[in-house]
Order: C-alpha cells, then structure tokens, then sequence
C-alpha cells in the first residue's frame, strides 16, 4: 500500500503549491459553515386591543453585548427573553426591541373625572375670594394637577406571552438566516484571498536560486576591493554558508502553507470559529513578515507585499465572523 503522505514529502514545493491551490478551488463549491455577526430581523402580531412588532439587529463583538428595551408590559419577561437571545447569539452586539400600537378605543390611561371637577370647584371658588380672574385655557391647568390621570395595571394573558414568543422567535429565525447569507459570503472571500496567498507563495521560488547567487556575487566583489586582503578560504566558505543559512526562508514557507490549510479546516469545521480564525491570520501575518525581512529581493518584495494586502483583507473581515 502506498503512504501518501511519504509520497507527499518528495514532492518539490511549487507542486505543493499547486495541489493546495486546486484544494482551495475545489473547497469552494462545499456549504457554508461559518456565520457572520451581523444581521437583522423584523416580526409583528396583531393582537385584540394591540399590534406588537419585535426588532432585532446584531453587530460585531468580542462578547455578548445585549440592550433588550421591552415596554412596561413585558418588563416582567426581560430574564426570559435575555436568555432567549443568549443561547441563540452568542456573539455580537444586538439591539432588541419590542414596541405596541394600540388598535382599539380602550387606552391604560384614564382621566379621574372625580378629581377634575374637585380642582375644578376649588380654583373657581379660589378666584372669587381672592379677586382674580379664572383661567381663560382649563384644560392645561387641570391635567397638570396631581392624580389628575390614573394607570390601570394591564395584565398579560397566557396566550398573548405565547404569541410575543412566537414572533420573537420568527425575528430571530431571520437574524440568523441573514447570519448564515453573510458568512456564506465571508467563507467564499477568504477561500478567494488564502488561495491569492498560496498562489503569491509560489511565485516567490524562482527567485530563490538567483537571489542566493546575487548575494555571493556580492560579497566577492566587496572582498576584492580591499587592496592586500588575504583570507582563509575554507573559513570563507563556512562563513559564508552561515550567512546564505540566515537568507534561506524554505522554514517560512512550510509554516505558512501549513496556516494556510489550517485556516480553511478550521473555516470547515464549524460555526463559532471566529476568534481562532482571528488567531490563525495572526500566524500568517508572522511568517509573511519574515517572509519580507528576509527576501533581499525587490520582486520577492513585491509579491511580499501583494500577500500582506490580501491578509488584511482576510483580517478585516474576520472580525465579522462568529
């Protein structure tokens, strides 16, 4: 039986490059896995006396940053519906709201017709006696009166909690489809920028050899120029190995290849992997910056500099990912 994996050491490293580019590709085609953090979603209910509308968008967040704002009714479900949008959204900053319209004649606020017609009689009698004139606008003057208007307590009935739950829920729903749309998108760009990546990475080869032979050519020419220098050769050539050695960036590719895969795994391997994904483009980052401080090239730079625009890219957007 044959070892793949052995056979996949002897492998020269463009044709790495080229099976992990055509591994991008056809990992393109697979189903989304990540989610984004942003997202909205709308739902409403209409009610015997009131319609009831719930509004929920997310943004991105390091943690968990709900503001539920809820009308006084409900205030007594908030533990409910916190717990709710914590177990379904993890991650994000979401804005929660519910507000009601209401559809009839009947309103929680009444006027105390009693107490009225009592400030009524009383600043009437009150003018008289002390000889100035009424109010022209009563109006005004009496609602601004204490106890002039009364609240009924309104209760919220079994079956109407179950339909705000309800629609809740269907706002929810929403938010995440629109969640799962979104990172269909991010997972599509970041499969587009680590294959640009891989491919950059392999360009870089052809320029190894000649970039090697340009530093040795170097420091001949600099040692010539110094009149009655007389040196050991063999040492030259340990020393000189020694310095090519701190050139040599065969290390910086391997590692990078390997982030580059790990980066699509961990985009495959589920929802909730932002934070690592964030961590992994740090990686690359690294190794690309070595990358360039090593190159003593200037189109080893260039591409250096190519892969580096399209890390930001990556990082830019990952910060969306949940």
């Amino acid at each position: 039986m044959i070892n793949v994996i052995s056979v996949f050491k002897v492998l020269n490293f463009r044709t790495k490059l080229t099976i992990f580019v055509t591994f991008v590709t056809n990992k393109s085609n697979s189903s989304s896995m990540i989610q984004s953090m942003t997202g909205f979603g709308k739902a409403s209910a209409e009610l015997e006396k009131r319609k009831v509308t719930v509004e929920i968008k997310s943004l991105n967040s390091k943690q968990l940053d709900l503001n539920v704002r809820l009308p006084n009714l409900y205030k007594e479900y908030e533990m409910e519906v916190r717990n709710l949008l914590s177990r379904q959204l993890e991650r994000g900053k979401v804005d929660f709201l519910i507000y009601i319209e209401n559809i009839g004649n009947e309103t929680a606020t009444q006027i105390n017709h009693n107490i009225l017609e009592g400030y009524y009689g009383q600043i009437k009698e009150s003018a008289r006696k002390l000889g100035i004139d009424a109010p022209d606008d009563w109006f005004p003057v009496l609602l601004r009166m204490p106890d002039i208007l009364k609240y009924e307590a309104q209760e919220v009935g079994e079956e109407e909690w179950k339909t705000v739950l309800r629609i809740i829920n269907e706002a929810l729903g929403q938010l995440l489809s629109f969640r799962k749309q979104e990172g269909a998108m991010l997972e599509k760009l970041f499969e587009d920028k680590i294959s640009n990546i891989g491919a950059l990475l392999a360009e870089i080869e052809p320029f190894e050899g000649e970039r090697i032979e340009r530093i040795k050519i170097r420091i001949n020419e600099a040692l010539q120029k110094i009149e009655d220098f007389d040196y050991d050769k063999n040492r030259f050539e340990q020393e000189m190995i020694y310095y090519i050695e701190k050139f040599d960036v065969n290390e910086e590719k391997s590692r990078l290849t390997n982030h580059l895969k790990y980066f699509l795994e961990t985009l495959k391997s589920g929802w909730g992997q932002g934070k690592k994904l964030g961590f992994i483009a740090q990686e690359i980052g690294r190794e690309i910056n070595t990358l360039g401080s090593k190159s003593n090239h200037a189109d080893m730079q260039q591409i250096v500099v190519r892969m580096k625009d399209e890390l930001e890219q990556i990082k830019e957007q990952v910060l969306n990912v949940l």
